[in-house]
């Protein structure tokens, strides 16, 4: 009884957690929502009770918007703006505006002043963490490396310049990829705190209804060769496809939308992280549970190697049983999230995200296509990934006995 109270409390905690959190302000808001995804390192029940946050902000008020703007140099910019946002979020309000020659525009302008109040923010929750180390339970968990990643996030999220970077470097490893559509922002009227990016038109919701089954599984191959594709060949990831940022134009094309968090991977983290999907289908545990250990931020200094291995070896072997179509990832992965809580596995960001990002699409996807093989969608992407990286480190050692050749 006493282990049922106190699993309810824990429960009551959990529901009480996005109120709490909303009172606190828009990082915690923020963080709470990232937090939300990791299901490494976060149970179940406070997943699922922290996923329900919402940016429930007011938009900005016309005074604020033109302050920023004039501030970053294009108050006299536009030949028209709407004060009204057509989105608005804790961080930054999207308006429609003209420019002179008449060409329809988006313009993300930052919450003026939202950059100082972040930043204490994030200082009031890592002095929390710090002080709860004293509690019974938190000493063994890397709560400080998890609000450092997850600020790190956020703030990262302030930067519009890298957020226009993100948008020119998904837009180029994506231009032989006509179904899907990556807004181009405008030259000239980017800055850290203004983004200006093409207006599209006709947005509608990223679900399947009034579609034949054949443009559905057309949707999903675009959808999963794309995502495959920033995970294992370019290693540049959106890692918030969630259902506001992916649309679909007039023209029934996919529309990504927000490179706030998009994570540029390690070149050794991408071949990682495409190896542990190539050996998952494969059926190689010991394989998967290495690239697990071997990208792991943290490692506990009593870890169980030998233990954590047999325990992913036996959970990739159950997966590797089943028929391909019949993966599932939404089963897998918390499975998986669960081994590296038990045996105190603190996933890299880098390495943690993308994956959680995958498991966000897994759902969406499933509503065009419940039959989708996503295993067999994702081997010839692997294979691609591979023979790439084998002829750029065939040319990098040519180089090398070059330079000792001519040396």
């Amino acid at each position: 009884m006493p282990h049922a109270v106190t699993r309810g409390g824990r429960a009551r905690l959990a529901g009480r957690a996005p109120r709490l959190l909303t009172a606190l302000g828009p990082f915690f808001v923020k963080a709470g929502q990232l937090l939300s995804t990791r299901r490494d390192l976060v149970p179940e029940h406070w997943c699922d009770a922290l996923g329900e946050l919402a940016d429930e902000v007011r938009p900005p008020g016309r005074a604020a918007v033109a302050r920023t703007l004039a501030e970053a140099g294009f108050a006299d910019a536009f030949a028209e703006f709407d004060w009204e946002p057509v989105a608005c979020g804790s961080i930054a309000s999207v308006h429609r505006a003209r420019l002179a020659d008449g060409t329809e525009v988006a313009v993300k302008v930052q919450r003026h002043g939202i950059r100082p109040v972040l930043e204490a923010d994030l200082r009031l929750a890592l002095l929390g963490v710090r002080a709860g180390r004293v509690m019974p339970g938190m000493r063994d968990l890397p709560a400080e490396e998890m609000i450092g990643q997850l600020g790190g996030a956020v703030l990262h999220q302030l930067d519009f310049t890298a957020e226009r970077d993100s948008l020119v470097a998904l837009r180029a490893n994506f231009s032989d990829h006509t179904e899907l559509r990556i807004p181009a922002p405008v030259d000239g009227l980017c800055g850290p705190t203004v983004l200006t990016m093409e207006f599209v038109r006709d947005l509608g919701r990223f679900r399947p209804l009034g579609m034949t089954m054949a443009r559905r599984q057309e949707v999903v191959r675009d959808v999963l060769k794309a995502v495959y594709r920033m995970l294992f060949v370019d290693g540049v990831v959106h890692c918030d496809l969630h259902p506001g940022n992916l649309c679909l134009d007039g023209e029934g094309r996919v529309v990504v939308l927000d490179a706030g968090f998009v994570v540029k991977l390690p070149d050794a983290v991408r071949r990682s992280f495409a190896g542990f999907f190539l050996n998952m289908a494969q059926g190689n545990g010991p394989r998967c549970a290495d690239i697990v250990l071997d990208s792991a931020a943290r490692l506990p200094g009593d870890l169980d190697r030998e233990g954590f291995r047999t325990a992913v070896t036996e959970l990739v072997d159950e997966v590797a049983g089943a028929l391909s179509k019949d993966f599932d990832l939404g089963a897998f992965a918390p499975r998986l999230f669960k081994l590296q809580r038990d045996f105190g596995v603190f996933a890299a960001a880098e390495f943690a995200f993308p994956l959680l990002s995958l498991l966000v699409l897994e759902g969406m996807i499933k509503e065009f296509d419940s039959e989708v093989d996503f295993q067999a969608e994702a081997v010839p992407v692997l294979m691609a990934s591979f023979a790439k990286d084998v002829q750029v480190d065939a040319e990098r050692r040519a180089r090398a006995e070059s330079g000792e050749q001519a040396a």
